[in-house]
């Protein structure tokens, strides 16, 4: 009986043994430790290196890849500074005056003139002047009813017959009418048909009663405005003219 246990004893630790050293296989893939060596290490395909062969190897390597370094932030751009402001270009005119007109061109003109919208930029002005209607051809006043005498006398003896002394109360009292005229040009004729005759003193008056005419100022006006404003004033035969 003794004999019994001590060989069971036995034969249990030998299987122990052999277990451990991995004789009988493992759990999971029942292989034995010698072979799964074998394999692991695959001896047949090692290669056995020199030193200098070693170096060699080591030194033709891909160096390892750097880590990532975080990218450092970005600075916003500094706010550049507001430009600064560039004046608005002084007007081209700063004054225009346009006329002079009668009452009818006024009312005309200034139809044109709403169409600009200048509002506080225009004004008109009044001022009195001749609506002339004839031209007079005369000698000057002479200052008394002597002095034309005298004077009609000299154009009795240069030829001259067509005159008369202007009498009355008026501003020509003892000129010498020598013609009147409905056109400019008819009395320059007359002036230098006197002159061939001797008669270096004759002049040209304009005739016509005394009214109200207007004259528009306007002012800051651009290029492009000032120019409708001229074609205004050549259509309605008025004056154009800086003004201050």
């Amino acid at each position: 009986m003794l004999r019994l246990a001590f060989w069971s004893l036995l034969l249990l630790n030998a299987i122990l043994f052999a277990y451990a050293q991995g004789i009988l296989g493992t759990a999971a893939g029942n292989e034995h430790e010698p072979a799964r060596l074998k394999r692991q290490f695959n001896t047949a395909k090692l290669t056995l290196l020199t030193r200098e062969q070693a170096e060699a190897a080591a030194k033709a390597a891909p160096p390892p890849p750097a880590p990532e370094q975080e990218a450092a932030p970005v600075a916003p751009p500094a706010p550049q500074p507001a430009a600064a402001a560039v004046p608005a270009p002084a007007p081209a005119f700063a004054c225009t005056e346009i006329g002079p007109f009668d009452a009818a061109g006024a009312r005309r003109f200034e139809t044109r003139l709403a169409a600009l919208d200048l509002g506080a930029r225009q004004s008109r002005e009044s001022v009195q002047a001749q609506d002339v209607n004839s031209w007079l051809v005369h000698i000057p006043p002479q200052g008394s009813k002597e002095a034309a005498d005298r004077k009609a006398g000299e154009l009795r003896g240069l030829g001259v017959s067509d005159f008369y002394v202007i009498q009355g109360d008026t501003p020509l009292r003892y000129a010498i009418s020598l013609g009147l005229f409905k056109t400019e040009a008819g009395a320059q004729a007359l002036v230098a048909q006197l002159a061939k005759q001797g008669v270096r003193s004759a002049r040209i008056a304009p005739r016509g009663p005394q009214t109200t005419h207007f004259v528009y100022r306007l002012r800051a006006l651009d290029a492009a405005t000032r120019k409708r404003v001229a074609g205004y004033a050549e259509r309605y035969d008025a004056a154009l003219k800086n003004c201050g």
